[in-house]
């Protein structure tokens, strides 16, 4: 692929790529994240990835059990994402903003020579997400909107409202999902959310059982 491509559907995405597995992170399709990559073989793969695809994948490990392997499990979930802002700082680091494309489910973990994982996944149970703003209209995004102005109330929060007004169904939904302060398991329950309307709900549910237990971080600020 060049990195002009455009990535329409599952056949056009490699089967085989870096994993960068990262605790508490969620990239959802069209998303956007900011990555500050420092560790050796993060950059190695970040080089690998712009003299190749520009992809990545996005994945979480195994929520901590207490243990600390040298190589933790990963759970099966992720998304691939695209390089789309690059920058080397003078300190040897990479700013890097990947754009989500689509999830992925992990077929097989592969023994590789580089110091960074790598596996062969699968795109097939997740063909709507190359379809843009699919599901929009399923959307119950009066109930989101409570719920965020509940949590925002409690916890002080900083909002946005003319951007979250503007917003589509899909941007407003995988925004929020991306950057409420929420824990690994709960961002994975996000990330494998069958639909737009699925990840609303739980967006929704999550909110209102942190509201039932007093709130989340109050220094966040969304917008």
């Amino acid at each position: 692929m060049s990195m002009n491509a455009v990535y329409k559907g599952a056949g056009d995405c490699p089967q085989v790529i870096p994993l960068f597995p990262l605790t508490g992170a969620l990239l959802l399709p069209r998303g956007q994240m900011p990555l500050n990559i420092f560790e050796p073989r993060y950059l190695a793969m970040i080089d690998d990835a712009i003299r190749g695809d520009r992809v990545i994948g996005m994945i979480q490990p195994v929520p901590d059990d207490g243990r600390s392997p040298e190589i933790p499990p990963l759970l099966k979930v992720g998304c691939l994402g695209r390089i789309t802002q690059f920058a080397e700082t003078g300190d040897d680091r990479y700013i890097v903003t990947l754009t989500g494309i689509s999830r992925f489910r992990v077929a097989e973990e592969l023994s590789v020579a580089t110091p960074y994982r790598q596996a062969r996944v699968d795109y097939a149970p997740f063909a709507r997400d190359f379809v843009a703003r699919a599901g929009e209209e399923e959307v119950d995004r009066d109930g989101l909107l409570r719920a965020l102005r509940d949590f925002a109330k409690v916890n002080d929060l900083k909002i946005d409202w003319k951007g979250v007004n503007e917003a589509p169904n899909e941007a407003l939904v995988n925004a929020l999902a991306m950057m409420c302060p929420f824990g690994p398991r709960e961002k994975q329950a996000l990330l494998e959310a069958e639909s737009l309307r699925e990840r609303a709900a739980v967006l929704v549910a999550i909110t209102e059982i942190e509201l039932a237990r007093g709130g989340g971080d109050p220094d966040t600020t969304l917008q």
